[in-house]
């Protein structure tokens, strides 16, 4: 009965919005979308730089709505409130992510069921693909594989996958990471073939969101592999998928930096290289350490396994002087 509630109310919400004022007499135009899109390449921005931060969440959130209160501002033909509304559906998504990435988990599913309800209103596919691969994402996160695969069949199955091969590559990886925590080893070398199949037979000059560009790529693909391949236990190959991402992200992809080299820390920990595993965790940098919430728990799972590993050595020491720097006031 909560659910229905919660998704009841953001459509009910979102319809209301889509009547306009009859007293006003101002005309919305695709220049006051392209004005949200502007924020909105923004707040993705942010995303990439620091990832999972509250303030992003509140910022797409609040934005979320602004486009929504748009509506309600003046007159607009079908093409702009569709619009409209897929910029809202677009903000709550980022919304979203920002809630999974900082592991506010039951501010993400709020986030997934209204930005479900607004995109449903737009008839957007790109955004019905980012939502339910959120959502397949989210439920991952939460040790849910089950809905995390029915969630990204959902995006998988829907016809902007057949139209851009882009889109079929990131949900066949997405597909690969939840094989990875299902501990579906023998999977994995063909899901990840398909995933780089489809990219190589995707249009370079096709449109596509910002939020899509901003991110996927060859490095993100070796990224999920990393992901799967340290979920199910294969060390060497999270090692060699680690190396491959870390060696071809782009600049700005600072937060994937911070968890792919995170991830390495743990795959060559795990091999017994107490050495590497040290040095590389302690190159992830202090922001990332102490403000994403992923980053943090993952180094300091990485200090108890480390110390577990190999008590009271020369690296266990040396890891246990660099943390404690991060808690020393400047």
């Amino acid at each position: 009965m909560h659910r229905r509630t919660l998704v009841t109310g953001a459509v009910s919400t979102a319809i209301a919005a889509a009547a306009p004022c009859a007293a006003s007499t101002r005309k919305i135009g695709m220049s006051d979308v392209g004005r949200l899109q502007q924020k909105f390449t923004a707040v993705i921005a942010s995303d990439h730089k620091h990832g999972g931060q509250r303030d992003i969440e509140q910022r797409a959130a609040t934005l979320a709505d602004t486009a929504l209160n748009l509506q309600n501002s003046g007159t607009a033909t079908q093409r702009v409130r569709s619009s409209l509304y897929a910029s809202a559906a677009s903000f709550r998504s980022s919304a979203m992510w920002a809630a999974i990435d900082g592991r506010r988990f039951k501010d993400a599913l709020i986030h997934m069921r209204e930005a479900q309800a607004l995109a449903e209103l737009s008839g957007d596919q790109a955004i019905k693909f980012r939502i339910w691969s959120h959502a397949g994402t989210l439920y991952r996160h939460m040790g849910r594989p089950t809905d995390a695969r029915a969630a990204n069949d959902v995006a998988r199955n829907l016809h902007i996958t057949r139209r851009d091969p882009m889109f079929a590559s990131l949900g066949m990886a997405r597909q690969m990471a939840i094989q990875g925590v299902s501990h579906e080893l023998r999977s994995l070398p063909r899901t990840f073939g398909q995933a780089r199949e489809a990219m190589s037979r995707a249009s370079t000059d096709a449109y596509r969101p910002v939020w899509l560009l901003a991110f996927w790529d060859e490095a993100e693909l070796h990224s999920l592999a990393l992901s799967a391949y340290l979920a199910a236990g294969d060390w060497p190959t999270a090692e060699y998928h680690a190396h491959q991402c870390l060696a071809s992200l782009r600049p700005h992809m600072q937060r994937s930096r911070a968890i792919a080299t995170s991830r390495l820390a743990h795959a060559q920990l795990a091999q017994g290289d107490t050495d590497a595993a040290t040095h590389t965790a302690m190159a992830v940098n202090a922001e990332a350490a102490t403000q994403h919430p992923r980053v943090s728990r993952m180094l300091q799972e990485f200090g108890a396994a480390l110390r577990a590993t190999a008590p009271g050595s020369r690296n266990a020491r040396a890891w246990t002087e660099h943390t404690a720097a991060w808690r020393t006031p400047a």
